[in-house]
């Protein structure tokens, strides 16, 4: 059974991608400053998953771009919305391999970046991409609102029905 913090972040990825279905590649590439674009935004997501449940757990780079081009405090660009998905998804899947073995000692384990034990636990790090999913949603969104789109989602989905609160297993 999947640990509740990852059902989680499952969770939030799909409200992510539920929040820019009817994107156009024009609008994606829209810049509103001093935001990223939101084809920028979804690169990276894509990175900081590439960064901490691939690299960091699996020793894999599979998408070295992404760590020039999306990470934090890298320069704005206007990237393919659809290039990025494509992106997004590979990472993604990727990452699904090491979250569908995680158990709550795994998230306890201190992250080793290049042979050196480091103060974060993967489970901090587990919570950190969830917020920052939320925090790229509502940015997102309120892009959207400016571009002049009507009849977004609202708060979240189902939770209740998808990713209801779970005790963690013992």
């Amino acid at each position: 059974m999947l640990h509740p913090l990852v059902a989680q972040l499952r969770f939030t990825r799909s409200e992510f991608r539920r929040a820019l279905v009817g994107l156009t590649e024009e609008e994606a590439g829209q810049r509103f400053m001093p935001m990223n674009c939101i084809s920028w935004n979804v690169g990276h997501l894509a990175w900081q998953e590439q960064r901490y449940f691939v690299y960091f757990t699996q020793g894999k780079l599979p998408q070295p771009a992404l760590n020039e081009l999306f990470a934090y405090g890298a320069p704005a660009s206007i990237p393919s919305l659809q290039g990025m998905w494509v992106a997004w998804t590979a990472i993604t899947r990727a990452a699904d391999v090491w979250l569908a073995t995680v158990i709550s000692d795994t998230l306890q384990q201190h992250v080793v970046i290049d042979g050196q034990a480091t103060p974060y636990v993967f489970g901090s790090l587990l919570q950190r991409v969830i917020y920052h999913y939320w925090y790229h949603n509502g940015e997102n969104l309120a892009i959207r609102q400016l571009l002049g789109h009507a009849n977004l989602p609202e708060f979240v989905g189902d939770l209740d029905g998808e990713a209801p609160y779970r005790p963690e297993p013992k």
